[in-house]
């Protein structure tokens, strides 16, 4: 329980200072005077001041925020209200650009350290009748050795690679060693027959919604004589390889929204207990999973944000769009404070309702990553 607790304030407290020092930095850029940069919401546990900015440290350790001079009331010089369309985009873009940002000095830290690696010949033993492979022309004894040009060394660089491309064509590339014939000529040592080996380029197209049992292209795997192997990459590798990764996460939480829509699977919400429930569950794991689980929440965070939700980054967003559209014509300060406040009301809501099913699980024993 400690473990968890302290490992789920760590993450929260890198997740929200990264957040809104994204905020805090860019309104100090376009001179914006910043009232107060908090951790945690209030009550509030102790507090100073520097400048003409207040940092306070309060009670409830579930988010932060930065407040600045007039975010909708333009009538002083500084306020953020008083600058143009395109300075608050700044400020209120910043904060999501942070969390994305966030991830790719993790993920290239991660590329950089060496890491224990499975690796091995991926072979096919077994083609489901009917399924994308059997239609393609795989078959058993098949060694997959790239799909769409990535290499495979694993039985999870296979999944995770067909998990990005549902529902799009594939080309496998794979080796296909010829059966010895049922019967040998005497003169030949049944132990010392090689068959013919060939290569062959084959597509399918990974399903959306497959029968139970046969996963999206309908194949049985397995890795064969793996070994582990430390493996690690320089700096100018591994800045490409987190942006590349960076992106396929991205890929890959889009392909879960539309799996939602296709009926091929139901969300899955975590309020803050869940999430601090995961943390302490990949906490034990390590810290290199932590690491990465860290840059995993940053992803969702800068979703998140950017979504037209009342109340957060995304949502003031969405005024400043209607402003664009009407030509510079704002919504009264009144009636966007009330979106606002209104949309706060339906967040709260929602995280009590989603904590409450949160319990129900961990009380039920199930886990949220399962």
């Amino acid at each position: 329980m400690l473990l968890t607790i302290l490992a789920f304030i760590g993450v929260l407290a890198v997740l929200v200072l990264v957040h809104e020092l994204g905020h805090f930095l860019t309104a100090r850029a376009h001179r914006v005077r910043v009232l107060e940069f908090g951790f945690g919401y209030p009550p509030k546990l102790l507090s100073f001041r520097k400048g003409e900015t207040i940092y306070s440290l309060n009670l409830l350790p579930l988010g932060g925020f930065v407040k600045l001079e007039g975010e909708e009331n333009p009538t002083s010089p500084r306020s953020l209200a008083s600058k143009g369309l395109p300075t608050r985009f700044n400020v209120l873009i910043a904060g999501a650009a942070m969390n994305l940002l966030l991830p790719l000095a993790i993920f290239t830290g991660l590329f950089i350290w060496p890491q224990e690696t499975l690796v091995g010949r991926v072979v096919i033993q077994k083609v489901m009748p009917n399924s994308p492979a059997a239609l393609a022309g795989l078959k058993p004894g098949d060694r997959v050795l790239t799909i769409n040009g990535r290499k495979i060394e694993n039985n999870r660089d296979l999944a995770y690679t067909v998990t990005l491309k549902r529902g799009a064509t594939t080309d496998w590339l794979v080796e296909r060693t010829e059966a010895p014939p049922i019967t040998l000529p005497s003169t030949i040592d049944p132990t010392m027959y090689q068959g013919k080996t060939e290569r062959l380029t084959l597509y399918l197209v990974p399903r959306w919604r497959p029968p139970e049992g046969e996963g999206p292209t309908g194949i049985v795997i397995g890795t064969v004589n793996p070994k582990v192997i430390a493996r690690s990459y320089p700096f100018w590798q591994a800045v490409p390889k987190a942006v590349q990764h960076t992106g396929e996460v991205l890929i890959l939480a889009r392909n879960e929204v539309v799996g939602w829509f296709i009926g091929r699977s139901s969300p899955q919400l975590a309020g803050p207990i869940g999430i601090a429930q995961m943390t302490g569950e990949v906490a034990r794991a390590g810290w290199l999973p932590l690491l990465e689980f860290t840059g995993l929440l940053s992803l969702n965070l800068a979703i998140l944000n950017v979504l037209p939700i009342p109340m957060l980054d995304g949502g003031r967003l969405l005024f400043l769009a209607i402003e664009f559209v009407r030509r510079g014509k704002r919504v009264p300060p009144d009636k966007e404070a009330l979106v606002h406040m209104i949309g706060f009301a339906v967040l709260v809501g929602a995280v009590v309702i989603i904590s409450y099913f949160d319990i129900a699980r961990i009380l039920s024993g199930n886990s949220t990553l399962r």
